[in-house]
């Protein structure tokens, strides 16, 4: 298919333009004017206020088939992904029956994705007690890292490191080349949430310190090894100056934000809503203005969904239990917009979040062609309305099933078109779609599984 699109408005390089992309055979071919000739080719002409961004790249998404696929499947977290402008996603190891820990494990993940992808997935593996050697064969297999808990997961197999066994997986991460992407919260500091509707109880058994004090064992050990470590959802901003300072010793460590420790304020958190409940927890609105402080200095790198659904009944609506309740927030499809609301109203730009929620996921994660709008990338794309605006609601969203921290927000900027290797992918907010899934399954050489 050749085809090309006309925009007013179009991130490309860092800043919005107005330009032609050529695309054919899934890659875009030439980037041009806005009024080049189009040749042959099929024509999109974007409305004056629209603005092409390149597809999003979530590296941080918890899909749950098989096993758990009653949380969420391939199909639902796939449809919320494109109707939220993201076209590739890296599904996470843990939740899922088997666990991707082993290649035989990854094997049995992708069998269940293949033919139910509305956009690309990768895979990560996992690094837990007892398969050091398993690493790697998966390695080898294509994922495209490993992630490891430092306390506990929430799931009883897929169990944590501990200080030995997290410093033998990074030795052989750094032989292996691979990324080790780490939830740090440390074990020792964090206490049993208590029993109860009380959002403060379960807020102060995680302390920021938890996290602070696994970051500094993670620092220490990229630095030892030489290895390549990853910070996952970050929600202490008292911990980005240890992480510029290691930085700038050389360690090669980066780090994400999700967009409710950006957006959601602890004392606005109602005692019992549970569908606010996440690990590590949503803090206070001073911390929040660290955080955007750290993603406006390059201090953090990215902003990813931690797209973390369960049943609603493992959120304990009956009772609003903090202590008992299933943590993860389920945000695939309102990612752009949620950060992009907060983004403008602070002064960022559309560049600035496309580098962040696209650009730069894309690289570190090793996928050179995608989060971009450049000659010779893949032709994975949206169209975002940044100026209009619509109300959550959770019962209209794809992933599956109806809870939401965001439910009655009003948030600003909507994706009207998504396309994937040059074709469109039509499923909009009314859950409609038009043809097969036609997501590719990706390794980390670039190639399909």
């Amino acid at each position: 298919m050749s085809l090309v699109i006309r925009a007013r408005r179009a991130v490309v390089d860092g800043a919005e333009r107005a330009c032609a992309v050529r695309i054919a055979d899934g890659r875009i071919t030439a980037i041009s004017g806005y009024s080049a000739p189009a040749g042959a080719a099929e024509e999109v002409v974007l409305a004056d206020h629209e603005v092409l961004l390149p597809g999003l790249v979530d590296t941080h998404v918890h899909v749950n088939e098989p096993g758990r696929t009653e949380w969420e499947g391939f199909d639902s977290a796939t449809r919320a992904a494109a109707a939220g402008g993201v076209t590739t996603i890296i599904d996470m190891p843990l939740n899922s029956l088997p666990p991707t820990v082993t290649a035989s494990a990854l094997a049995v993940k992708r069998k269940a994705a293949r033919g139910q992808a509305h956009v690309n997935v990768g895979f990560w593996g996992g690094a837990i007690p007892g398969n050091l050697g398993d690493l790697a064969a998966l390695h080898e297999a294509g994922v495209f890292g490993f992630k490891c808990f430092l306390a506990d997961s929430g799931v009883e197999e897929f169990p944590p490191l501990d200080p030995a066994g997290f410093a033998a997986a990074m030795t052989e991460t750094a032989r292996l080349g691979a990324l080790l992407i780490v939830h740090a919260e440390d074990a020792a500091v964090l206490e049993p949430a208590p029993r109860g509707p009380a959002y403060r109880g379960f807020l102060d058994s995680r302390p920021p310190g938890a996290e602070n004090r696994a970051i500094a064992a993670v620092i220490e050990q990229a630095r030892r090894t030489g290895g390549r470590a990853h910070v996952l959802h970050l929600s202490s901003g008292s911990a980005i100056a240890q992480i510029r300072q290691a930085r700038a010793g050389g360690v090669n460590i980066s780090v994400e934000t999700c967009p409710h420790y950006l957006t959601l304020d602890a004392g606005s958190v109602p005692d019992g809503a549970t569908q606010f409940k996440c690990c590590p927890p949503i803090r206070d609105a001073d911390n929040a203005g660290r955080l955007w402080d750290g993603l406006a200095a390059g201090d953090i790198d990215m902003i990813v969904s931690d797209h973390s659904p369960c049943t609603p009944a493992l959120k304990h609506p009956d009772t609003g239990d903090f202590g008992t309740a299933w943590g993860g927030i389920a945000s695939l499809q309102l990612g752009l917009p949620v950060t992009w609301t907060a983004a403008r109203a602070r002064g960022h730009t559309l560049a600035d979040v496309v580098r962040w929620m696209a650009t730069v996921p894309a690289e570190r994660a090793g996928l050179p062609r995608k989060g971009r709008i450049a000659a010779g990338a893949d032709a994975d794309l949206c169209v975002l309305d940044p100026d209009a605006g619509f109300d959550v609601d959770p019962a209209r969203l794809h992933h599956r099933h109806p809870v939401s921290p965001y439910a009655g927000r009003h948030l600003t900027g909507v994706v009207r078109r998504t396309w994937l290797a040059g074709m469109p992918v039509d499923i909009g907010f009314s859950g409609s779609t038009a043809g097969p899934p036609r997501g590719r399954l990706l390794t980390r050489a670039g190639g399909s599984a």
